[in-house]
This record gives structure tokens, C-alpha cells and sequence, in this order.
């Protein structure tokens, strides 16, 4: 249920920063965005939230008129950050933090570099509120 819930959020969040999600949200655990609308292709989408800690897919959208290895979308989901124990806020957060490095791609390479830059320094602060079993371990065994 939270699984569903926190791609309901993202998918609304998404929405809300002004980005086409197809078929208007969903119902299961991943999300497709159109990025290609607000002038972002897939694989440049892809490249850019990667830089700054946000692990998405390039992916080709319905009647997607670019070639596949640099389609018009980007697919979301939301079954590793429930995992780790991020909620509907966290994943609103997440669409927002999305929807700042897509918009800066298009905004020169300068300002996308400060972006991600930023971007990237909130991503580790929200994460490491829900850190990862492994190191949460390894950190109880140091102490």
C-alpha cells in the first residue's frame, strides 16, 4: 500500500511542478514522465538526475517521435525509496527536486551545474534521514 501510495504522490507531484505524466498517473509502482514537452530528452534527463543522486530511466512514451536510446520521457518508481522509508512527503519532495534539475537543463550549463549541485546536497540531507540497512548496521557495530 505505501509502495502505491508514494507513486500516487510522486506522480502528483510531478503534475503539480507542471510535467505531463501519461496517462494522467497511475496505479501501480512506476510512473512515465514526458520530459520532451518542457524541452528534455530522455537520455539527458536521465545523465543530469543521476549527477545529482536521482536515479531515474530514459524511456520512450507513447507515439514517442524520438529514437529510443534518447526518447521524450523518463520512467519513475517508488518501491527503493519506500524501502528506505520515505513516505508521501518525502516523495513529493523528491518530484520537486526532480522538476529543479529537469528545469535547469534548458536553462544553460552554468545554471545546471549550480542546480545539481544544490539538488545534490538536498538529496543527501533527505536521505540520510532514511539511511540504508547496510550502513545503518555497519554504524551500529562501529559504536
Amino acid at each position: 500500500k505505501r509502495v502505491l501510495a508514494n507513486a500516487a504522490a510522486l506522480a502528483s507531484g510531478m503534475e503539480s511542478e507542471g510535467f505531463r505524466v501519461v496517462s494522467g498517473g497511475t496505479d501501480t509502482h512506476l510512473l512515465l514522465v514526458d520530459v520532451f514537452s518542457k524541452g528534455v530528452r530522455g537520455k539527458e534527463a536521465e545523465q543530469s538526475l543521476d549527477r545529482a543522486r536521482i536515479t531515474v530511466n530514459k524511456n520512450g512514451i507513447p507515439f514517442d517521435a524520438n529514437p529510443p536510446l534518447n526518447p521524450s520521457g523518463i520512467r519513475l518508481g517508488s518501491p527503493a525509496a519506500t524501502t528506505r522509508g520515505f513516505g508521501v512527503e518525502e516523495m513529493r519532495t523528491v518530484a520537486t527536486l526532480i522538476a529543479e534539475v529537469l528545469r535547469a537543463t534548458t536553462a544553460g550549463p552554468e545554471a545546471l551545474e549550480q542546480t545539481i549541485s544544490e539538488v545534490r546536497g538536498r538529496v543527501e540531507t533527505l536521505t540520510s534521514r532514511f539511511p540504508l540497512y547496510e550502513w545503518k548496521r555497519a554504524a551500529s557495530a562501529a559504536s
